[in-house]
């Protein structure tokens, strides 16, 4: 069937920022200036908490908070209340597999749980400038335990593995990010998005299907 991306809102709300997008790279980069983590097949989603109040943002600027109560719930526990959380929210299959068409389905809201990769706020503090690898370890400390939202971990140096890993498991592919960038809203060469090609993601643009 035909299919376009949603157009963005007229007036985007206050509180959204446009997310860091990653440059599509053939192979993963090496040495230690990067980081790499498993690509999971879901939506972007930025979880914006103001006090009581939580938001939930696509990469587009679409306010999807009452899609995902999972998420918002979790965000409400997390000790801090005031952040910006950069993720991807997914529906995870028996074998902890995200599982596009089960999210897309829209049958699973409730279990829709977030993995996050990354703070762009933290305490009223504005985290963008600072490096990927401390935004990422207030992160870990701000998620645990892990509960609906959920840090996305990742593997230092070793990209090549990692990605015949995430190839051989079927997923999506990898995001190799440089541990020392700062978080730019937009297209990034700080990120790279390196696909495995025969993942299902990779079959839905071939096919058109969405």
């Amino acid at each position: 069937m035909d299919w376009s991306p949603p157009r963005r809102p007229a007036l985007r709300p206050a509180a959204f920022i446009e997310p860091c997008i990653p440059t599509v790279a053939k192979v993963p980069p090496a040495g230690p200036a990067w980081v790499h983590e498993i690509k999971h097949d879901g939506y972007r989603l930025m979880v914006w908490r103001d006090g009581e109040r939580v938001r939930l943002f696509t990469r587009r600027g679409f306010d999807w908070t009452q899609r995902y109560p999972w998420i918002v719930h979790s965000a409400r526990r997390l000790p801090v209340s005031r952040f910006l959380i950069d993720g991807e929210a997914v529906v995870c299959g028996e074998d902890g597999v995200s599982d596009f068409e089960r999210l897309h389905s829209r049958q699973h809201d409730a279990r829709v749980l977030l993995y996050a990769f990354d703070l762009l706020a933290f305490d009223g503090t504005d985290l963008r400038r600072e490096r990927l690898d401390d935004r990422r370890a207030k992160l870990r400390s701000l998620l645990a335990p892990p509960d609906g939202i959920r840090f996305s971990e990742h593997l230092a140096g070793d990209g090549a593995r990692m990605f015949k890993h995430a190839c051989k498991l079927g997923l999506e592919g990898i995001v190799c990010k440089r541990r020392d960038s700062a978080y730019c809203s937009g297209r990034s060469k700080s990120w790279l998005k390196v696909k495995n090609p025969a993942s299902p993601a990779m079959m839905r643009l071939e096919g058109g299907s969405w």
